[in-house]
């Protein structure tokens, strides 16, 4: 793995750089870790990269690994940048034959989502979106319970993700996360809608295996100074008829990370709390409430098969994290030893395209007094 992005003082890059390397199947080789020179050199330094593969620039990166042996250049690039920088890192990767991961909302805009989406077909190269939240073992236990029918026809899904940790202008205390998210440039049309908002919309459509037909979006901006959402509430008109419901917020005081989803069909339901993410709770007509854990009792083949340890001990953030980095190494490995997988089970480009979609249906929805959108 090579990243572009992530230096030192990142959240995010240390974050993917941890989780990455927990199954032991993917190693650091080098990186473009800062828009600066010098910070770049530094921080790969500071990860005990040899000098020779720290450097100044991601094109620099990208041209110079191509030069390399395989076996020695990297097979792939982590992108962990803001948002403004996730197109044009990914498209000069792909076009030089390097496969890519790449944090969300996948692109600035919707036009360069539509581009990356052609782009990745073009190459052939795979392409990995981290939506993290669906690499739970019991967000794989629901969204086999709903695919294999014991829900029933789903009815409603109600989603949220509440955060409070931009209550105050944080921004203009020097905050790094929150002074490029405030910043229409770097952030792109959306705010919490694009940071928070796009994992509740791809959770939505993970579990249920349902397209978001259309919605009515009321978006709030409650932070002085600021012209993008740091609120809203949506409702959602699946492609089956169910109805749905979604708050996202990241002035909610109080609140730290307050991801959750509710599925209900005609013959059961379900609730999983990202904040206690070891229990899918599920409600049936005539049976007793069901509490399924990681590695516990009656999980599917889809949740065993990422459930690290045994019943019992928590599993949580960077091991979610770390399952989209190995299913998208289990299939880059058969790639590389000309294999084929069925169906390799992590978000790509076309998760990203639908989270721009949803991105901009939503903007106009709220443009136009929270009218019905269709999601396209």
């Amino acid at each position: 793995m090579g990243m572009i992005g992530g230096g030192t003082g990142s959240f995010i890059g240390d974050v993917h750089r941890k989780a990455a390397s927990i199954d032991g199947m993917i190693e650091l080789v080098c990186g473009a870790f800062s828009s600066n020179a010098e910070k770049s050199i530094a921080s790969g330094k500071a990860l005990y990269l040899p000098e020779d593969r720290c450097y100044g620039s991601f094109e620099e990166m990208i041209l110079k690994e191509k030069e390399l042996p395989e076996g020695v250049r990297m097979d792939f690039v982590s992108i962990v940048t803001p948002n403004y920088m996730h197109f044009p890192p990914a498209k000069m990767a792909l076009e030089h034959g390097f496969h890519v991961v790449s944090d969300k909302p996948m692109t600035l805009t919707l036009d360069e989502a539509i581009a990356l989406e052609q782009l990745v077909e073009n190459s052939g190269k795979l392409f990995a979106l981290t939506h993290n939240y669906t690499g739970h073992p019991l967000v794989k236990q629901a969204r086999a319970m709903v695919a294999k029918g014991d829900l029933g026809n789903i009815r409603k899904i109600q989603v949220q993700y509440l955060q409070g940790w931009l209550s105050t202008a944080v921004e203009k205390t020097g905050q790094k996360q929150a002074s490029w998210r405030v910043d229409p440039k770097r952030s792109g049309i959306g705010g919490a809608l694009g940071d928070i908002g796009t994992h509740a919309e791809n959770l939505v459509e993970y579990i249920s295996g349902l397209k978001i037909k259309e919605l009515a979006a009321d978006l709030g901006v409650f932070g002085e100074g600021r012209t993008l959402d740091d609120d809203g509430n949506l409702l959602l008109r699946m492609e089956n008829g169910a109805k749905g419901t979604m708050s996202f917020s990241q002035i909610a005081l109080g609140e730290e990370n307050d991801l959750a989803i509710r599925v209900y069909g005609d013959k059961g339901s379900l609730e999983w709390h990202q904040e206690n993410p070891n229990q899918l709770i599920t409600h049936w007509l005539d049976k007793p409430v069901k509490i399924f854990t990681p590695n516990g009792n009656d999980l599917y083949d889809e949740a065993l098969s990422v459930s690290r340890i045994p019943a019992g001990h928590p599993e949580g953030y960077l091991e979610a994290f770390a399952t989209i980095y190995k299913n998208f190494a289990t299939h880059l490995m058969a790639v590389l030893n000309g294999e084929t997988i069925a169906k390799p089970d992590y978000p790509t480009v076309k998760d990203g395209v639908r989270g721009m979609q949803f991105i901009y249906a939503s903007v106009e929805s709220d443009k136009n007094n929270a009218a019905w959108t269709k999601l396209n």
